[in-house]
C-alpha cells in the first residue's frame, strides 16, 4: 500500500471572510481550481445552527434528481431523516419528470436562488453574506448570517417549486428551445429564470412574464450577454432589473445592443462561422420552431419534428460538390448552407449542384414525379423556400455563386430572427 500525506491547513478564528477567501483562491491556483460556488456550499454544509447542512442535502439531491429520477427510490431508503424535511416533499415530483432541457448544477442552482433573492450577481458576497458579513460597517453580525440562510431557504424553495420550475421551462419551450442541445449558455437560463422568479414576486400578468422572459432569454443568447464576465454582468442586471423594473430595463438593453446595425450587419457577420452549434444557428431552427415551420423540402414534416427526433443538418450546396472545387472543411461547412432536411430527400440530392436539382423541384411541381420530397405545388414550394431562407433563382446557382448565395442567405436569416424576436 502506498502512504500519501495530505495537507492541512488550519484557519486562525479570528480571520475575516476576507482573507479566508483570499487563502482558498490561492491555494486552489496551484491545482484544481474551486469556485465560489463550491465555497459557498462549504460554508453551508459546515453550518448546523441554521440548518446549513441539510440545505446543503437539499441542493445536492434536487440536481441529481433533476438527471436521475430513479434517484428517488434509492433516497427513500438511504437517507430517512432528509425523506422527513419540507425540502423532500418540495423535490417528490421530479421522481416522475423526464424533461431535461433545463438540469441545473448545484451551481446554477445557488446562482438563481441567490441572485433572485438578495438581488445580487457574484456569490462571493453570498459565501460573506451567511458568515454575517454587514457591508456598510464591515462587520460580523450573527443576525445577518441567520437571515442570509433564512433569506437562502426562501430562494431554494422558490427554484424547486414544481409550478415555477415547470413554467419556466415551458417558456423556454414556447421560444423554440425544445432540445436540450439548442442551448449552449446555462447562464443565459439561469438568468432567465432568475427574470421569471422576479416578475413572479412582483406579481406581473402572466402574459407578460411569458414574453419578457423569453425576450430575455433569446437577447442573452443573441448578444453572448454572459459568455464574458457572467457574474459582473449577472449583477448589473439583476440591480438594474430591481432598480429600474424590468421593463424599462429591457427597453434599454433592446436600444444598446439590438439597434438596425444589429439585425442588418452584427448578426448576418455572426452567420458567418462553420460550427453547427453556434448559438445563432440554434436561435435560426428555434424561430423556425417558434414559427412552425417545414423542413426543406418537406410538405408535411415540421423543423420541431425533424429536431427532436434527430433528424439531420445538411447542405444546400452539397459538401461533396464544393470538396470537388477545393473548398476546405471551414469553407464549406457554413451555418448559411445549413437547412434541416430529411435524411432521405438529401440522399437524392446528392452531390448535384444547386442549377441541377433545384430545376428539378421546379419541374416536379409543373406536373413531374415526385423525387424530392412531397411539395408538387408552386405556391407551397415557395413557401417552403421562404420558411427555409432561400434566396431566389437557387437554379441558376452554380460554384461561381456560392459565395454570393452565402451573404444572401445570411441577411434572409438575420431577417428570419429579427422578426421571430419582434414577436416573442
Amino acid at each position: 500500500m502506498v502512504n500519501n500525506h495530505i495537507g492541512l491547513i488550519e484557519f486562525n478564528s479570528n480571520l475575516d471572510i476576507e482573507t479566508v477567501t483570499e487563502i482558498f483562491i490561492r491555494i486552489n491556483s496551484a491545482g484544481a481550481v474551486l469556485s465560489q460556488a463550491d465555497f459557498a456550499m462549504s460554508k453551508i454544509a459546515a453550518n448546523d445552527i441554521y440548518g446549513g447542512n441539510t440545505l446543503r442535502k437539499c441542493i445536492d439531491y434536487f440536481c441529481h434528481l433533476a438527471v436521475v429520477p430513479d434517484f428517488y427510490l434509492q433516497l427513500v431508503d438511504v437517507d430517512e431523516e432528509f425523506i422527513k424535511t419540507e425540502y423532500f416533499s418540495k423535490m417528490a415530483w421530479l421522481k416522475n419528470e423526464n424533461d431535461d432541457l433545463y438540469d441545473p448544477s448545484y451551481t446554477d442552482m445557488l446562482r438563481v436562488a441567490f441572485s433572485s433573492e438578495f438581488k445580487r450577481g457574484r456569490l462571493q458576497d453570498l459565501v460573506a453574506l451567511l458568515s454575517g458579513r454587514n457591508f456598510e460597517t464591515r462587520q460580523y453580525e450573527e443576525s445577518i448570517a441567520l437571515a442570509s440562510f433564512e433569506r437562502l431557504k426562501t430562494g431554494i424553495h422558490n427554484f424547486m417549486n414544481e409550478t415555477n420550475f415547470k413554467r419556466f421551462v415551458m417558456i423556454l419551450r414556447s421560444a423554440g428551445f425544445v432540445e436540450s442541445s439548442m442551448i449552449r449558455s446555462q447562464n443565459a437560463i439561469n438568468v432567465a429564470y432568475m427574470v421569471y422568479l422576479h416578475l413572479r414576486s412582483k406579481n406581473t400578468d402572466a402574459a407578460k412574464i411569458e414574453t419578457f422572459v423569453r425576450k430575455w432569454f433569446v437577447l442573452s443568447i443573441l448578444t453572448g450577454r454572459y459568455s464574458a464576465s457572467p457574474e459582473s454582468q449577472i449583477d448589473f442586471d439583476i440591480k438594474q432589473i430591481d432598480g429600474l423594473g424590468f421593463e424599462e430595463h429591457l427597453d434599454r438593453v433592446e436600444s444598446a445592443e439590438l439597434s438596425d446595425a444589429f439585425w442588418d450587419f452584427g448578426l448576418p457577420q455572426q452567420f458567418n462561422t462553420s460550427v453547427a452549434s453556434s448559438p445563432y444557428f440554434n436561435t435560426f431552427l428555434a424561430a423556425q420552431v417558434k414559427m412552425n415551420n417545414k423542413g426543406f423540402l418537406s410538405r408535411d414534416i415540421t423543423v420541431q419534428d425533424l429536431i427532436t427526433h434527430r433528424g439531420d443538418v445538411h447542405h444546400i450546396f452539397p459538401k461533396d460538390y464544393l470538396k470537388k472545387h477545393g473548398l476546405q472543411r471551414g469553407r464549406y461547412n457554413q451555418i448559411a448552407n445549413y437547412v434541416i432536411m430529411q435524411s432521405e430527400i438529401n440522399i437524392t440530392v446528392g452531390n448535384k449542384p444547386p442549377a441541377d436539382y433545384f430545376l428539378e423541384i421546379w419541374e416536379q411541381c409543373n406536373g413531374g414525379g415526385l423525387k424530392y420530397g412531397g411539395i408538387k405545388n408552386r405556391d407551397e414550394l415557395i413557401e417552403n423556400f421562404r420558411m427555409n431562407c432561400i434566396p431566389d433563382e437557387m437554379e441558376t446557382k452554380t460554384i461561381e455563386h456560392y459565395d454570393t448565395f452565402l451573404e444572401e442567405r445570411r441577411k434572409l436569416m438575420a431577417y428570419k430572427i429579427k422578426e421571430y424576436y419582434k414577436n416573442l
